[in-house]
């Protein structure tokens, strides 16, 4: 996922699986002096839920010496998380979720923080369990075109998209946490607030329950979908990335999903 000389930002949300990937990069990084780490963290604007990561990030970095950056949807968008549901709410129909919201929007602010600093890769702390959660939410939802997207390692399809890799791809959330309890990592460990409208929660006790009484399913997933990647990428290939007319983004369409919101919500 990674070469010798990169610059990798990774996202730091003040949990138990970005911190943990915080820390074993960090580790790893002191054996590759070419190489370099800056932890990218997004402010979202959630009152009372936000601001605990935040200080749990700072608090790391300052123990592993790593430079960390903040960027806020505020300061990107004019607009926090809690306004943006707050507008939407008012709507007669509420075209998404609150997660749905912020995965779209939050998306962006990584992309436009990496570019910031100037990073070659994002390393995300997206876990086994993320990933065949996203898998099937992608195939509940009937979407193909982001379940061609979403892959351990994104591909190079603009240049102003900075590519992710996903280091724990492979590690089920359990082996993550279990890791910041022996290491002794502080994180915030209470929920977000919005997470409870998300369709990932449903999935989530699934998945659980399924392997719970079918031991190895979360894998049998993900490994199957590895199988069928050949395929999906050929599905990909068919998708052109333009910019966007409204903010020059990259975009699959004449506007992209970020512009499109904003314009849902003014």
């Amino acid at each position: 996922m990674f070469n010798y000389s990169d610059k990798i930002a990774v996202a730091v949300s003040g949990g138990k699986d970005s911190l943990s990937l915080l820390h074993i990069l960090a580790k790893m990084e002191r054996h590759h002096p070419k190489s370099s780490l800056v932890a990218i963290t997004v402010d979202e604007g959630i009152s009372g839920y936000r601001d605990e990561a935040l200080k749990l990030t700072v608090e790391s970095c300052e123990k592993l010496g790593i430079a960390q950056h903040t960027v806020s949807f505020k300061e990107i968008y004019g607009l926090t998380l809690d306004e943006v549901v707050a507008r939407s709410r008012k709507k007669s129909e509420r075209e998404l979720t609150s997660c749905s919201y912020c995965g779209v929007l939050r998306r962006r602010a990584l992309n436009v923080a990496a570019r910031e600093v100037g990073a070659d890769k994002i390393a995300t702390a997206h876990t086994l369990d993320d990933e065949v959660q996203t898998v099937l939410m992608n195939i509940f939802r009937g979407d193909i075109s982001r379940l061609v997207k979403e892959k351990p390692v994104t591909d190079n399809v603009h240049q102003r998209l900075v590519q992710k890799v996903k280091p724990f791809c492979e590690i089920p959330e359990k082996e993550s946490a279990l890791y910041a309890y022996i290491k002794k990592i502080r994180f915030q460990d209470t929920p977000c607030p919005y997470a409870s409208e998300a369709l990932r929660n449903d999935i989530r006790f699934v998945l659980n329950h399924m392997e719970a009484k079918h031991a190895g399913t979360k894998f049998t997933v993900s490994k199957a979908m590895e199988r069928m990647r050949p395929l999906l990428d050929e599905l990909g290939k068919k998708e052109g990335f333009r910019e966007c007319a409204e903010c020059g983004e990259p975009a699959s369409a004449q506007l992209c999903k970020v512009c499109e919101i904003l314009k849902s919500l003014s």
